[in-house]
């Protein structure tokens, strides 16, 4: 990867090579799966007038912690506000976590990633952001991050750390994913200021 940098006033720019791209895309497409498996749309709605507003998704927290650090609550310490804040917000807001990550797969189509057939695709990928496109990739790569931390068990510097040092080589290959996602991450931030 060629880290992004500023290339006009408002634009950034970066290169990934075809797997680094291919890697992005298979992440996003687990990270949307999980979003649009929580909030699939409902056959039929108890209340129409509720599901005319989109207010129909669950109340309840996600059963996959991935999920529940996704969407945390936002009343920690008061489930019927927790509960009555995800029922109206949750679909909202895992419909722009989808569309983030959309974007950020976009922009890597536009770069040059064929979507079909990553074997015919060029190498590197370009791709160039403005304002609204570096922010679907920041909060993108956040979610790709969460994601991963929590399958981790990363919680702290200190378990970033232990999974750092872990012996299990699947492990350290998903730190290695993590890890560069943060440099991605931090690249874009740079580039950025």
């Amino acid at each position: 990867m060629r880290a992004f940098e500023r290339r006009k006033r408002d634009r950034v720019r970066a290169e990934f090579e075809r797997a680094e791209a291919e890697l992005l895309v298979n992440l996003l497409g687990q990270v949307i799966e999980l979003l649009r498996d929580r909030n699939a749309p409902e056959e039929s709605s108890p209340d129409p007038l509720f599901g005319q507003l989109g207010t129909t998704a669950s109340s309840l927290p996600p059963e996959d912690p991935v999920l529940r650090r996704l969407l945390p609550d936002a009343y920690r310490d008061d489930d019927d506000s927790a509960a009555d804040f995800r029922r109206f917000t949750e679909r909202s807001l895992s419909t722009t976590k989808v569309e983030n990550a959309q974007a950020l797969v976009a922009s890597l189509a536009a770069g040059g990633f064929d979507l079909d057939d990553p074997e015919q695709s060029v190498d590197p990928i370009e791709v160039e952001l403005g304002e609204r496109g570096a922010q679907a990739w920041l909060r993108s790569l956040t979610d790709v991050r969460l994601a991963l931390a929590v399958r981790l068990g990363i919680e702290s510097e200190e378990d970033a750390e232990a999974a750092a040092e872990s012996d299990d080589p699947s492990v350290a290959v998903v730190v290695d994913i993590y890890e560069w996602l943060g440099f991605v991450q931090e690249s874009l931030v740079q580039a950025l200021d």
